[in-house]
């Protein structure tokens, strides 16, 4: 939502302004310069990234459209499963586990928890985690090394997509460039005309550059950096559960998991300590 607003803002701005100067709206307004400008955008980003990488990125759009995700109700939820979870690995022993993390869609402490059943990469962080704990012999450093190097290979991975974005962004200005070429050269086709048709074919060519601008700094490049916000948040709540995890293996209360988890929640989305003991206490009782 912000996202369009921003953008909206954007908008307004620039052709508000140039409204103001007495502008002619219809002279920037080249429909046949944004088709070169995006035909040539896309078929860039096409030829820069493999099919998997196209895909991070629709994903990511989806993502800044669709806005934050990881909320402070879903660490809170978060929070509830981890604690329902190495309650019974604690009271009942860590085997008893097994049946929720083999399948979490049949399990009463994951049906609870419907974000994080549909966020897979999450989902399969915590359970193989768990399934490779419950196989015994693994020493709590290890562990902690293991969801280490998942959350690093995890964020190099997703690093790849605001790349790709940011170097679009940053081409886009030579793009425009191009365009505006090109229409310099289909204004030279008139140079013996009247100097009014002359100036306007001048005037549309650099429409072509400024357009390039324009969708570099106030569009692409913003998503670059809002994609890599979003990223940043799902590492978040994966280093919530890697916190638990680590200190339920160092031999901590179930109680005292859920506090290593929650003090690693970024403070905007961090549920309160008496939300999480009143959240508790339901559980147990």
């Amino acid at each position: 939502m912000f996202v369009v607003i921003g953008f909206l803002i954007v908008i307004i701005g620039i052709l508000g302004g140039y409204l103001l100067y007495g502008g002619n709206i219809m002279l920037i307004l080249q429909v046949p310069k944004l088709i070169m400008i995006g035909g040539a955008a896309l078929g860039s980003v096409v030829a820069a990234a493999p099919p998997r990488i196209l895909k991070k990125i629709l994903r990511g759009l989806k993502m800044i459209f669709g806005g934050e995700r990881y909320t402070k109700e879903e660490y809170l939820n978060l929070l509830k499963t981890l604690f329902e979870l190495f309650h019974v690995a604690t009271r009942e022993g860590l085997i008893n586990v097994e049946q929720h993390v083999e399948n979490p869609a049949e399990s009463s402490i994951f049906k609870k928890n419907p974000f994080l059943l549909n966020n897979k990469h999450a989902l399969h962080y915590l359970c193989d985690t768990m399934k490779v704990m419950i196989s015994g012999g693994i020493p709590p450093h290890e562990i902690e090394m293991l969801l280490e190097a998942d959350i690093d290979t995890q964020h190099q991975d997703d690093a790849n997509a605001p790349a790709l974005i940011q170097k679009l962004g940053d081409s886009l200005p030579g793009i425009g460039i191009v365009v505006a070429v090109l229409g310099i050269i289909l204004a030279m086709e008139a140079i013996d005309g009247p100097v009014e048709i002359i100036g306007r074919n001048v005037g549309a060519a650099l429409v072509g550059t400024m357009m390039g601008v324009l969708l570099a700094y106030g569009f692409v490049l913003p998503l670059a950096t809002n994609l890599e916000t979003l990223q940043q948040s799902e590492g978040r709540y994966l280093e919530c559960i890697k916190s638990a995890v680590v200190a339920y293996a160092k031999g901590n209360a179930p109680v005292m998991v859920v506090e290593f988890a929650r003090r690693v929640i970024y403070e905007d989305v961090r549920p309160s300590f008496e939300e999480t003991e009143k959240a508790v206490r339901s559980l147990k009782g």
